[in-house]
C-alpha cells in the first residue's frame, strides 16, 4: 500500500512538471501579456465607447470575485476542520502542525504590519479609490464590531457578505463535523460539502481562464483615469510592502525557524526547490501538493507518515503569503477610505489576517477573493482592488511560493521534532507484526 501511494504521488508530480503542462503555462502567460498590452493601448486611446466597454468588463469581474469568495471560504474551512477529525489518532503530529502553522502565519502578518508602518504608503486620489462620495464612515467601537461578527441568523452573514461571521459559522460547523460520531448521515453531509467545494473550484478555474480579459478592462480603466505621477507612486509603495514582506518571510523568517529547530535551511531549500518552482508558476499550493509531497519524502527524507499528514493540512491552512497580503491590502484600502490606522487597528488585523488566511482556499487568487470579501463586509470601497489586479499575478506567484516553502518548513520541523518517537512507533509496530 505504501509503495502504491508513493508511485501515485510521483506520477502526479511528474504530470505537474510535464512538457504539456509547461506549454500550457507559457500560453497562459502570453495571453496575460497580450491582454495587459491591449488594456494599456485602449486606455491611452481614451475613446468614450471603448472606455464604457472596459468599465463594463471591470464591473463584471468585480461581481464575479464577490460572488465566488464567500462560499469558497466557508466550504474550505468546514471541509478542512471536518477532515482533521478523521486523523485524530495522529494527535502528536497534528498538535505540532497546528502550532508551527499558527506561529509562521502570525509572524508573516507581523512582518507585513511592521513594513506597512515603516514604509507608510500614501493614499491615492479619492476619486480613484472610490471614496470621493462616500462621506464619513460610521465609527464603531471594537465591542460593537465584535458584536456584529456574532450572527443571529445562519443565512444573513452569507447574504450580507459578512466574512468574519461566515468564518465563525464555518469553524463551528467544521468542528462539529469533526467530533460527530462517524455514521452514514455525517459522511453523506461531508461528501455533499466536498462536492460543492469541487463545483466552486471548477467555477474558479473557469473565471481564471478568462481572467486576462478582466485584467485588460481594469488596466484600460487604470490608464484612462489615473493621474500617473501621484497614483503610481503610492500604489508602487504598497506593492513594495507586499513583495518585501513575502521575501523577508521566505529568505529570513522561515530559514530562521529551520535553524532554531536544528535543520540546515540550504539543504531543505535544495530538496524542496522543485515544489517551490511549480508553486511559483502554477499559483496554486493545492495543485502543487503532489510535487511538495514527493520532494519532502524523496529529497528531504521526511517520514511518509508526516509528509502525508502534515502537507495536505498545511496546503489548506498554512498561508504565510496570504496572511501578509490580507493585512497589508486591508490596511491600505481602509486608510484610503478615511479610516484611522491606529496601533490597535494594526494589532486587531494581525489576528484577523491570520484567522482569515487559515480559512483561505489553496487555489489561484484565493487571497484576492478573500480580501475583497473581508473589506466589502465592512463597507470599505474595493475599487482599488481593480488597480491591484493587473499586477496581482506577480504577487500571487510569490505568495504561492512562500506558502509552499512554509508548508515544507513545517513538515521538515515536525519530522525533526518527532523523529525519535516515530521511529519508536515504527519499531513497536514491527514487533507486533512479527
Amino acid at each position: 500500500m505504501t509503495n502504491q501511494r508513493q508511485t501515485s504521488t510521483l506520477e502526479a508530480a511528474r504530470a505537474s512538471l510535464s512538457p504539456e503542462e509547461k506549454k500550457r503555462r507559457l500560453i497562459n502567460a502570453a495571453f496575460y501579456a497580450l491582454c495587459l498590452v491591449l488594456g494599456v493601448a485602449f486606455g491611452f486611446i481614451n475613446n468614450p465607447s471603448l472606455n464604457e466597454l472596459m468599465n463594463f468588463i471591470a464591473s463584471v469581474f468585480t461581481r464575479l470575485f464577490s460572488f465566488i469568495a464567500v462560499p469558497i471560504i466557508a466550504l474550505a474551512l468546514i471541509s478542512t476542520l471536518a477532515k482533521l477529525g478523521k486523523d485524530s489518532s495522529s494527535g502528536r503530529i497534528f498538535k505540532q502542525t497546528i502550532f508551527y502553522t499558527l506561529a509562521t502565519t502570525i509572524v508573516a502578518a507581523i512582518v507585513g504590519a511592521l513594513l506597512y508602518k515603516i514604509i507608510a504608503p500614501a493614499n491615492v486620489p479619492a476619486e480613484i479609490a472610490g471614496t470621493a462620495n462616500i462621506g464619513d464612515i460610521q465609527k464603531t467601537t471594537y465591542l460593537d464590531h465584535i458584536l456584529s461578527v456574532i450572527p443571529n441568523n445562519i443565512l444573513q452573514p452569507f447574504v450580507a457578505g459578512n466574512v468574519l461571521s461566515v468564518l465563525l459559522i464555518s469553524a463551528a460547523v467544521g468542528i462539529a463535523l469533526a467530533v460527530m460520531p462517524k455514521n452514514e448521515r455525517r459522511d453523506a453531509l461531508l461528501n455533499g460539502i466536498l462536492g460543492l467545494q469541487d463545483v466552486l473550484f471548477m467555477l474558479i478555474k473557469w473565471i481564471i481562464a478568462v481572467l486576462p480579459i478582466g485584467i485588460m478592462g481594469f488596466t484600460a480603466k487604470l490608464v484612462t483615469e489615473l493621474e500617473h505621477g501621484v497614483v503610481l507612486g503610492s500604489v508602487a509603495s504598497y506593492f513594495s510592502v507586499v513583495i518585501s514582506a513575502n521575501l523577508i518571510q521566505m529568505f529570513i523568517i522561515l530559514p530562521l525557524f529551520l535553524v532554531l529547530r536544528g535543520l540546515n535551511p540550504f539543504k531543505v531549500a535544495r530538496g524542496m526547490l522543485p515544489a517551490v518552482a511549480v508553486a511559483f508558476f502554477s499559483k496554486s499550493s493545492a495543485g502543487t501538493l503532489p510535487v511538495t509531497m514527493a520532494s519532502a519524502e524523496n529529497n528531504c527524507g521526511v517520514n511518509p507518515k508526516v509528509a502525508r499528514f502534515v502537507l495536505p493540512i498545511c496546503t489548506t491552512i498554512n498561508m504565510n503569503g496570504c496572511a501578509g497580503f490580507i493585512l497589508i491590502t486591508s490596511l491600505f484600502l481602509m486608510q484610503n477610505a478615511g479610516i484611522e490606522i491606529t496601533t490597535g487597528t494594526v494589532i486587531a488585523w494581525i489576528f484577523i489576517a491570520t484567522i482569515a488566511a487559515v480559512g483561505n482556499a489553496g487555489v489561484p487568487m484565493g487571497c484576492y477573493f478573500l480580501t475583497i470579501s473581508l473589506l466589502s463586509s465592512m463597507n470599505v470601497p474595493v475599487l482599488l482592488m481593480g488597480i491591484i489586479l493587473p499586477v496581482y499575478a506577480v504577487i500571487d506567484m510569490i505568495e504561492t511560493a512562500v506558502n509552499v516553502w512554509s508548508d515544507a518548513t513545517v513538515a521538515n520541523i515536525v519530522n525533526k521534532d518527532l523523529e525519535g518517537e516515530l521511529e519508536k512507533d515504527q519499531h513497536q509496530g514491527d514487533q507486533v507484526a512479527v
